[in-house]
């Protein structure tokens, strides 16, 4: 009988002994998942502050929508939002001779062709400065227009006025030695390139001692065109220093 004894106490330590090897197996195994998640996950913690994200990170796709969210809000679609007294602005050229441009600041679209202020050649918006107050705009035909037009356009304006550029389809083949002169006395570096359907965006201002940072071009070649006989559309973006009184 007593070895009957030994057997049944020799099952329950195999029960309890097998009950601890499994029970250890799964609670390392969960841990070690656990662990790697956080290693591998997407969202890459290295602070406290991170111990309230989510072990796997933030869904790529909200990541992508938030950011879209986000510069959305900014004024003029822009990707970054301006400091205090700075403007934002974004100017796209025109597309070929069949898309219009369109010049925006501070949230507000000055031309476009949804707005029907917009024509061949160049298009010149014209604003105050200090306050973004519009001024007047323009549009100049610069293949069969006047090129007079825009010299008694541009000649009255203020010191402390933003001059904002765009051109469509060809702002070049009229512009005269004075025009080019003028627009570089404006901040432009590449008024005295601009040819025959080239693209080209620019922010200057009358008075401004320095060139502007504020300008794109790029030449008409049938070699590197992205359309037929026109360049590809130019977009410049960022922000203006307010002109303090």
């Amino acid at each position: 009988m007593r070895w009957i004894g030994v057997v049944r106490i020799l099952v329950i330590v195999c029960t309890l002994l097998s009950t601890w090897y499994f029970a250890e197996k799964i609670f390392v195994s969960k841990w070690e998942a656990r662990s790697l998640r956080y290693i591998f996950g997407s969202w890459s913690c290295k602070s406290a502050w991170c111990d309230s994200w989510p072990v796997s990170g933030p869904d790529e796709t909200e990541v992508k929508e938030e950011k879209s969210q986000k510069k959305n809000e900014n004024k003029c679609g822009n990707d970054k939002e301006c400091p205090p007294n700075y403007f934002a602005f974004k100017i796209l050229s025109g597309a070929a001779n069949v898309v219009g441009p369109s010049i925006c600041l501070e949230g507000t679209t000055l031309m476009s062709s949804v707005k029907n202020n917009i024509g061949r050649g160049l298009n010149i918006a014209l604003v105050n400065a200090s306050t973004t107050e519009l001024l007047k705009t323009g549009h100049f035909d610069m293949y069969s227009g006047d090129v007079k037009l825009v010299q008694d356009f541009l000649e009255p304006m203020k010191e402390g006025t933003l001059i904002l550029m765009a051109s469509f389809d060809d702002p070049a083949t009229k512009l005269d030695e004075k025009t080019r002169e003028m627009l570089t006395s404006y901040g432009s570096s590449f008024a005295k390139k601009l040819g025959f359907r080239d693209s080209w965006t620019f922010v200057g201002g009358k008075g401004l001692k320095n060139k502007s940072p504020f300008e794109q071009h790029l030449k008409n070649d049938k070699e590197t065109n992205k359309y037929d006989g026109w360049p590809e559309v130019l977009e410049i973006s960022g922000c203006i220093p307010k002109k303090m009184e």
